[in-house]
């Protein structure tokens, strides 16, 4: 069956969750020996709470079901916790997303529509996911359905253009049914976002494109499920930019204490997988 906005969603079974999806991603990028852990530890609530918490109408046994709600990982390098969600969500066996990036399999490094049915679109190339996103949003008007369209976004890609041409043509055309949640981690991948290429006032900047904004701690789980639950609310004329301050590497001190940012795309091996895993899932 379909899953349904929870009234009042079960904040420990949350993070059990969200626990399980940080440790499926360590273990997965440490078997294929590169991906992006610290990418999926710092979106660990925000996906976690979206797919877990009954805000994303969605059957993953029906994954072309014509009014399902679309998902956009923007930020594709953020690969495994997506694809360790969709198996705990019963798409297909976790023992598969063991096979991460290997030859031939469908968990690729970034997500591929042709490879796997419950991706939305192939992402990767930075930016361009808030444009599918508000697509999306603007076909569900076109067929008369009422999805909504959620977009999962990396601070670092809000350097691209083309994010913000979407952001206007989005608030032109009142697309109330579109989500934008940015992971503010505050890297990307050669540095510090704001030393590359400084974005504050971030929320003034969505906000004068005509979007409503929410500014949150994205580790706070009554603050994460507070903003999904006004982005599934009715009464909006306007799309929502969530925009959440997380931790990179989130739960796993040696990335978190790492003042160079040097685990961007690099993955924790052998023993030091093995100690954040259970750092994760221990606390």
């Amino acid at each position: 069956m379909p899953t349904a906005p929870a009234s009042t969603p079960d904040t420990q079974a949350l993070e059990a969750m969200r626990r399980q999806l940080a440790a499926w991603s360590i273990r997965m990028c440490a078997r294929a020996g590169s991906g992006h852990p610290s990418t999926c530890l710092s979106a660990s609530h925000l996906l976690t709470g979206l797919f877990f918490g009954g805000f994303l109408n969605y059957d993953v046994a029906r994954p072309h079901w014509p009014d399902r709600d679309r998902f956009v990982l923007s930020k594709g390098h953020g690969a495994p916790i997506l694809y360790a969600a969709l198996a705990e969500l019963g798409a297909f066996p976790t023992a598969d997303l063991m096979t991460l990036r290997e030859l031939g399999s469908p968990l690729e490094g970034h997500p591929n529509a042709r490879r796997l049915p419950w991706v939305e679109a192939s992402t990767g190339s930075l930016g361009q996911g808030l444009s599918i996103g508000l697509g999306m949003a603007l076909a569900a008007r076109l067929q008369g359905r009422d999805f909504r369209s959620w977009v999962l976004m990396g601070d670092g890609e809000l350097d691209e253009g083309q994010v913000w041409e979407a952001a206007m043509a989005a608030a032109k055309y009142r697309t109330a049914n579109l989500t934008a949640i940015v992971d503010r981690n505050g890297y990307q991948q050669t540095g510090p976002g704001d030393q590359v290429l400084p974005l504050e006032p971030l929320a003034d900047k969505w906000a004068a494109c005509g979007w409503a904004v929410l500014t949150i701690d994205g580790h706070d789980w009554p603050a994460v499920l507070e903003a999904l639950t006004q982005a599934r609310s009715a009464g909006r004329d306007r799309p929502l930019a969530i925009i959440a301050r997380t931790v990179k590497g989130f739960g796993v001190q040696r990335i978190v204490d790492d003042p160079g940012n040097k685990f961007h795309g690099v993955p924790l091996l052998g023993d030091a997988a093995e100690a954040a895993v259970r750092e994760v899932l221990q606390g």
